[in-house]
């Protein structure tokens, strides 16, 4: 797998743009010349230079430096709940798609209620109701995607339950609980990452979203989404403003979709139809 990675351009454009995005997120205080929230009155509007490499927006804020820790705040939301959604996704999915019946039924009508909903529509929701803050719109990242990932970890689960080895496994008198974690979901495991590495894209834009629509995120935050909506106003005479924040959330989505769709041109059977 490793060789047909490096030899899949598409491949290593997209984990070049990742690992670029997670070396500034880690290393953001030494790769960013000023603090996100330094306001200079001289620097309002400032042209590009040694002190401020893309300029400085319309407070006076370092633009790069505040580009830079926003690529630290998406993927440190992104990541983890991206992660949360994996686990989820896996033990319901598979639960559904390996034992069936009734459960299986319910879960399928209630993911179907769940993706009926438009995302926006939840988050104002829960924001509504619980106010502004990232634990929110971790909380409506979470309630928006949950029933997708459920629904593709048991189209891998059901496709790959089908499978002789699987058969093989109960005729010999293991436990379903054995099968179900020794078994099935180290399998379908791999699969299911590459999709999530789509998803990362996916959760990101939709965090962007949140934030440029004013959902979510405290005024002044350094965040992608947020830089736009704050530079709106300015759109005609500094549109570099709106333009740079827009640049990196296409470089992060575009970085997470092209490794995400080489790696499951590599791994994912063919068979298997979302």
């Amino acid at each position: 797998m490793l060789k047909k990675t490096l030899h899949n351009p598409q491949a290593m454009i997209g984990l070049i743009l990742i690992l670029l995005l997670c070396l500034m997120a880690v290393f953001a205080p030494v790769v960013a010349p000023h603090s996100p929230d330094e306001i200079q009155g001289a620097a309002r509007f400032a042209q590009n230079s040694l002190s401020y490499p893309l300029g400085g927006d319309q407070l006076g804020r370092c633009e790069f430096s505040r580009l830079v820790f926003g690529a630290r705040l998406s993927l440190g939301i992104a990541v983890p709940t991206v992660g949360i959604l994996v686990i989820l996704g896996m033990l319901i999915g598979c639960a559904c798609a390996y034992f069936g019946g009734l459960v299986d039924r319910i879960f399928t009508v209630v993911c179907d209620i769940f993706i009926a909903f438009p995302s926006l529509v939840i988050a104002v929701s829960l924001i509504g109701v619980l106010g502004n803050g990232i634990k929110v719109v971790l909380l409506s990242v979470l309630v928006s995607l949950w029933a997708w990932y459920v629904r593709i970890a048991r189209t891998y689960c059901k496709a790959e339950a089908a499978k002789d080895y699987i058969l093989s496994a109960r005729i010999a008198g293991a436990r379903n609980i054995s099968i179900l974690f020794r078994h099935l979901i180290p399998n379908v495991l791999p699969q299911f990452l590459v999709y999530a590495c789509t998803g990362i894209a996916s959760v990101i834009m939709l965090i962007s979203g949140f934030s440029f629509l004013g959902i979510g995120f405290p005024a002044g935050t350094a965040e992608w989404g947020a830089m736009m909506n704050e530079a709106r106003s300015h759109l005609y005479s500094h549109p570099m403003l709106i333009i740079w924040p827009g640049i990196f959330v296409f470089i992060a989505a575009a970085g997470f979709t092209l490794f995400g769709e080489a790696m499951r041109d590599i791994l994912t059977p063919e068979d298997i139809t979302i």
